[in-house]
């Protein structure tokens, strides 16, 4: 039986909001982030989600928790779900890992991980969920190695392809069919 998945990004976080790559470092939600993970909850929470999948990492965390606080949702942490490792580079100006992040598609980054191995983390995770999970609605709280992972499992795509495309937010989310 097939899947069906929403993925939604953790919520704003104050790095975002400083242009820094946060990467495996835990980050925390800025006001409007919190805002944004209750906007979440109300959007989700009545969607038929049988379960909720988030990063341990503490701005997914943290808007898991806002977003369901209050609900009778389960909610899952997943170490899998994390962004990639950028290594030494975690905590970065954003723009600095994104200008040369193809350099790092199959090469690690130094004391990390590189694109294809956090994708293929994440595409274990997903491998995963059928266990439990089959023929149901699932939501998954991540970030871009998320996404990343959820379009390279579910259209065959390359992740050097990935990684070079532009990333475009949506405030609704996305919806994905697995099996």
């Amino acid at each position: 039986m097939a899947i069906e998945v929403v993925f939604e990004t953790h919520a704003l976080s104050e790095d975002n909001e400083r242009g820094v790559a946060t990467g495996w470092l835990p980050g925390r939600l800025s006001e409007r982030g919190r805002v944004n993970a209750a906007d979440l909850g109300r959007r989700r929470r009545d969607d038929g989600i049988s379960a909720v999948f988030s990063s341990d990492l503490r701005r997914a965390a943290e808007t898991a928790r806002i977003a369901f606080a209050d609900t009778d949702i389960p909610v899952l942490y997943d170490w899998r779900l994390r962004e990639c490792d950028f290594g030494t580079r975690n905590g970065s100006p954003a723009a600095e890992v994104k200008e040369d992040r193809l350099d790092f598609c199959d090469r690690r980054y130094p004391g990390g991980e590189s694109h294809a191995e956090a994708v293929a983390r994440v595409a274990r995770f997903l491998a995963d969920l059928p266990t439990r999970w089959a023929g149901r609605r699932v939501l998954l709280i991540g970030h871009l190695a998320t996404y990343r992972a959820l379009e390279h499992v579910t259209t065959g795509r390359g992740v050097r392809d990935l990684v070079a495309e532009a990333f475009e937010w949506r405030a609704e989310g996305w919806e994905y069919r697995l099996g």
